[in-house]
């Protein structure tokens, strides 16, 4: 039987009809699949605790965000991943990981937690599989205000008091880094010369925030690693600290990530 005009229009009409119809469905689909993460998991670094995320925890926890802040032993950086992972565990769905210094490290290796949505590097260290803190960190040459102290008869780091306030924290006040240093948390030295056995921030997306006024990770560092790493990058005017002296430019970044534009 020989096909009418009329009924080729037909069928080219149901099969244009049935193209878009499945094309619609594809997109709610993929719509579907991208969620919006409401956990934040904030991650200290060296020489402080998870105390100095306070402003920034209370951005977040006002505009809704579930916060959790980790609070690891730094002992090495095997134990301060295992804390990390601890508490993605307890996370109710996608979270997304922020790491300031030495805890961009751990994210990078915890990151891979199937929780983690997506990573924040704050003035943080972004090392690949393999690599260690420690062949970024003297991969530029040093901050002349710098202060980090040789490891001592423990092996313990500590940062040097002459040099807290200029090379840790020089947008701060003198009063809040004096306090700062009183309450230093040491670091144990070979934590920097171990590798990194994952580099989540190859398969998620990540942020990162330069800090560009930094002593302790000069900003030439930071800026290598993260466009090594492919990172959504944006400067902010600030110290190492700068988590806590610009909370609300750290917290902008971190809800970017949290609704993945």
């Amino acid at each position: 039987m020989k096909t009418t005009s009329t009924s080729k229009w037909q069928l080219t009409g149901i099969l244009v009809a049935a193209f878009a119809l499945f094309f619609n469905l594809l997109s709610v689909s993929v719509f579907a699949q991208v969620k919006k993460a409401k956990n934040i998991v904030l991650v200290h670094g060296a020489f402080v605790d998870g105390s100095g995320w306070k402003k920034v925890h209370d951005i977040l926890a006002k505009k809704g965000y579930n916060v959790t802040i980790v609070q690891y032993p730094l002992t090495s950086l095997a134990d301060d991943v295992a804390a990390t992972k601890r508490i993605l565990d307890r996370q109710d769905g996608p979270s997304v990981l922020v790491g300031h210094s030495w805890g961009g490290t751990i994210i990078t290796e915890a990151g891979a937690h199937p929780n983690v949505a997506s990573l924040v590097y704050v003035a943080a260290f972004q090392p690949d599989k393999g690599e260690t803190t420690l062949q970024w960190a003297t991969s530029l040459p040093a901050a002349p205000e710098a202060g980090l102290l040789p490891p001592d008869e423990k092996g313990f780091i500590y940062y040097d008091k002459a040099k807290f306030h200029d090379g840790f924290a020089g947008d701060l006040s003198k009063e809040e880094t004096d306090f700062m240093y009183a309450s230093q948390a040491p670091i144990f030295g070979a934590s920097f010369t171990a590798p990194v056995a994952e580099a989540a921030w190859k398969t998620k997306p990540t942020y990162a925030i330069v800090a560009t006024e930094d002593k302790a990770i000069v900003p030439g560092i930071q800026r290598n690693m993260y466009k090594r790493g492919g990172d959504k990058v944006t400067e902010v005017k600030g110290s190492h600290v700068v988590f806590i002296s610009q909370p609300e430019a750290v917290a902008k970044v971190i809800i970017a990530a949290a609704e993945g534009k």
